[in-house]
């Protein structure tokens, strides 16, 4: 009897933020098999259409589901907010009815509230996130009383995947992080709703009033996805239980390969994807 292979957990970013998101998903479950796949080439997707991020982000999940995968996450906020549920309404049954396609909005709404003493809860995220109104969409979903002030980032992705002066970064979190205090007084959390932001993590809790505390997504979207799959055995049992990580970008420039390892913190081997966008 021919053995059937075991597939892997895809993670899927415009650029390079969804590798914070892969590396607590690492550290929580090692035991798997992990393809990464960033779109550095077409990055940022923030300022660009929905139509735009949808044909991008799917391109990038059926690549990744094309090398093996038999879940994949979103590890981008930005193709979560603007492409997950049509992928996963118009897409998957038709073409992949046993594949998996998971965002990273919705398990963040989930637990959100239980950071804030307030109630008053600001959302730093990318222009297209923001204009998505998805998570505040998501937060009320679930009943929560909690009054959401969503602020975009400004071009603090672009600084970001530049490797900008240190100088300029924080003149512009100064900049977007005063004008979401000034939206809202009661703010006591702020949510980094971009994985990019995770980098500059530190320089945003060091910006910030003391009463004020950051949030990231990385360990929370790790067990949430830990959960989901001691729910859905299912899923589990199609994945391998080989412990490897393979990376891909689209864009495998000295400079994206630098700032991947950055953002991974250690030293990585970095591939080629290449593939066509309809």
């Amino acid at each position: 009897m021919k053995k059937v292979a075991k597939g892997k957990i895809g993670v899927f970013d415009s650029g390079l933020g969804g590798l914070t998101i892969l590396k607590a998903i690492v550290k929580l479950m090692p035991e798997r098999e992990y393809i990464y796949l960033g779109d550095n080439l077409r990055a940022p997707y923030g300022g660009k259409s929905q139509a735009e991020i949808f044909k991008y982000t799917l391109a990038g999940v059926e690549w990744l589901f094309n090398q093996g995968a038999e879940i994949v996450i979103l590890a981008c906020n930005t193709a979560s907010s603007n492409s997950l549920k049509r992928i996963q309404q118009e897409v998957l049954p038709i073409k992949y009815p046993k594949k998996k396609l998971l965002g990273i909005i919705i398990p963040t709404a989930e637990e959100v509230k239980g950071y804030s003493q307030s109630g008053h809860i600001g959302i730093l995220a990318t222009e297209a996130t923001v204009l998505s109104g998805a998570f505040d969409l998501e937060i009320k979903k679930r009943g929560q009383a909690i009054n959401v002030v969503c602020q975009t980032g400004g071009k603090l992705v672009e600084l970001i995947e530049k490797n900008e002066n240190e100088s300029i970064v924080l003149s512009e979190i100064k900049r977007v992080i005063g004008e979401l205090i000034d939206r809202d007084g009661l703010i006591d959390v702020i949510l980094l709703g971009c994985t990019h932001y995770a980098l500059i993590a530190d320089q945003i809790v060091g910006i910030l009033p003391k009463n004020i505390k950051a949030i990231g997504q990385a360990d929370l979207v790790a067990i949430k996805l830990s959960d989901y799959l001691e729910r859905h055995k299912d899923v589990r049992d199609r994945l391998s239980s080989l412990s490897a990580v393979q990376f891909y970008t689209t864009n495998d420039s000295d400079q994206v390969k630098n700032l991947m390892k950055k953002f991974y913190a250690t030293d990585i081997p970095i591939s080629l994807a290449s593939y066509s966008v309809a």
